[in-house]
């Protein structure tokens, strides 16, 4: 499984600096690459589950991040343009980092977190985003799939509140 995403990342940084050679195309390949490679380790573990949870966080993400830049209609810093808020490219590499994170773990997410932050500060650094839009994304991406993800072969603990009763689920999937 680590295999494939650190293949896929390192296929993915050769061919953008080959391309272009610039930061903001790193971080155009990297927002796309990402949960690319999260949803195919889906298919890779054959993880039904998983790609359902996939497609629901990803699409809370995707959702959220287009809902608030067309209601928001915040300037970009380099154009006229009112779509800054928040970054599409940051919330899109974050959802599938802390996906992949969440539901396989947190050595196989390394490099995919390494990798969003890059795509975060290559939407600063070639001057298409204020900072504020790209923390805002990676927010956004984070929360989707700490909403939806659960983990996949493994301990899961989850709170339990009513009214009357308080109190831990733990659950293991064999």
């Amino acid at each position: 499984m680590r295999k494939i995403f650190v293949l896929l990342m390192l296929f993915t940084l050769s061919y953008s600096l080959y391309a272009k050679g610039t930061t903001e195309k790193v971080g155009d390949v990297l927002f796309v690459a990402i949960p690319l490679s999260a949803y195919a380790g889906t298919f890779y573990m054959n993880d039904k589950d998983g790609q359902y949870e996939f497609y629901k966080a990803y699409g809370t993400t995707i959702a959220t991040t287009l809902l608030l830049k067309y209601t928001v209609r915040e300037k970009r810093p380099d154009t006229n343009e009112r779509d800054s808020f928040p970054s599409g490219h940051t919330s899109s590499a974050f959802s599938g980092a802390s996906f992949i994170h969440l539901r396989y773990g947190l050595k196989y997410a390394v490099l995919p977190y390494i990798g969003a932050i890059y795509t975060g500060y290559s939407r600063i650094k070639s001057n298409r985003h204020h900072h504020i839009d790209v923390y805002a994304g990676a927010v956004i991406g984070v929360l989707s799939s700490w909403y939806f993800v659960t983990p996949y072969k493994n301990l899961n603990i989850e709170p339990i509140v009513e009214n009357n009763y308080k109190g831990l689920k733990l659950s293991y999937r064999f």
